[in-house]
């Protein structure tokens, strides 16, 4: 019987491996590097490397990625004399060690890599054995979304004015899906968790514009305009992250290559604002902290504009 697509790849990666092509302590591809050497969809490339793990032939290190090589623990054994991974007791396991686990895949790899039989390989435990601490996936994506903004209380001191507090809450939230780039993907705006590090954020933004005097929708339609707006900037923060991390080049230097095309385009298309934006070889230098910062202005200007009329 032939092999299915995802245990190819894995046995082509596990021979780079046996081969020295790749070392232990070296960075393994990644999901989305898999993805585009092989031309397979991301779950085939997720479960190819789900094997490799299992079998401890790579691991993941928090605030690196999937590098190659067993996890510590299994390292200090004598692998010489083990025929098998003995399984973690379960009582030594605790459910913020699930979940800090959960956050290090997604922080190395995305949200696309994290499953119950990745992190449960990771600990040294069954699949089964997670569910009595966290419940299924959803119930975990919930627990890292929430341990992730318990990173980043409000001040105890209140903002002095409006806008002041708006912006504390805009700039925590940019500072966590900073940290966190599977974050913004990980929470909803048009159903939102009930998640208890977050509901803070909310109530924060409430009381701020409360002395508007607007009425309750238009107070959480500004609100959710906010969270919309630094989500939304966030989302471009972890695209552009990948893209780096898949293509070798930063968001600038892939610019430059496509200055040649660009250019081509706008005088096809006649596109005169374009040509004058781009005369005297102009360079924009694209910047997501100064997008956000640039945008946040906008959007509170907008805010004080539009929740003065409408009172």
């Amino acid at each position: 019987m032939d092999e299915a697509p995802y245990q190819r790849i894995a046995a082509e990666i596990r021979r780079r491996i046996e081969a020295g092509e790749l070392v232990p302590g070296e960075r393994a591809p990644s999901t989305r590097a898999v993805v585009r050497e092989f031309g397979v969809a991301m779950a085939t490339a997720t479960k190819a490397l789900q094997v490799l793990q299992q079998d401890r032939v790579v691991h993941v290190r928090p605030g690196v990625g999937t590098v190659v090589g067993p996890p510590r623990a299994v390292r200090r054994q004598d692998r010489a004399a083990q025929t098998a991974v003995p399984e973690r007791p379960v009582l030594d396991l605790n459910r913020d060690e699930v979940v800090r686990m959960g956050i290090a895949i997604a922080d190395a790899e995305g949200l696309a890599a994290l499953s119950m039989r990745r992190i449960a390989a990771e600990l040294g435990v069954s699949t089964m054995a997670l569910y009595r601490y966290v419940g299924g996936k959803d119930a975990l994506v919930l627990q890292m979304v929430d341990t992730a903004m318990a990173e980043f209380p409000l001040p105890a001191e209140p903002s002095a004015n409006w806008r002041d507090g708006i912006a504390v809450v805009a700039r925590l939230q940019w500072a966590a899906y900073r940290r966190h780039l599977w974050l913004a993907s990980a929470i909803s705006l048009g159903r939102p968790q009930l998640v208890p590090n977050l509901l803070p954020h909310t109530d924060a933004v409430l009381r701020a514009v409360s002395g508007f005097g607007v009425d309750k929708s238009n107070a959480l339609y500004a609100a959710i305009s906010v969270f919309a707006f630094v989500r939304g900037v966030a989302l471009a923060m972890e695209t552009e992250a990948y893209a780096e991390q898949d293509t070798g080049l930063t968001a600038d230097e892939w610019a430059d290559r496509q200055g040649d095309q660009l250019a081509a385009l706008i005088s096809a298309g006649n596109l005169t604002a374009f040509r004058e934006l781009l005369a005297d070889d102009f360079e924009f230098d694209y910047d997501l902290d100064r997008l956000f910062e640039f945008g946040l202005d906008l959007v509170l200007d907008g805010l004080e504009k539009t929740l003065t009329r409408l009172r």
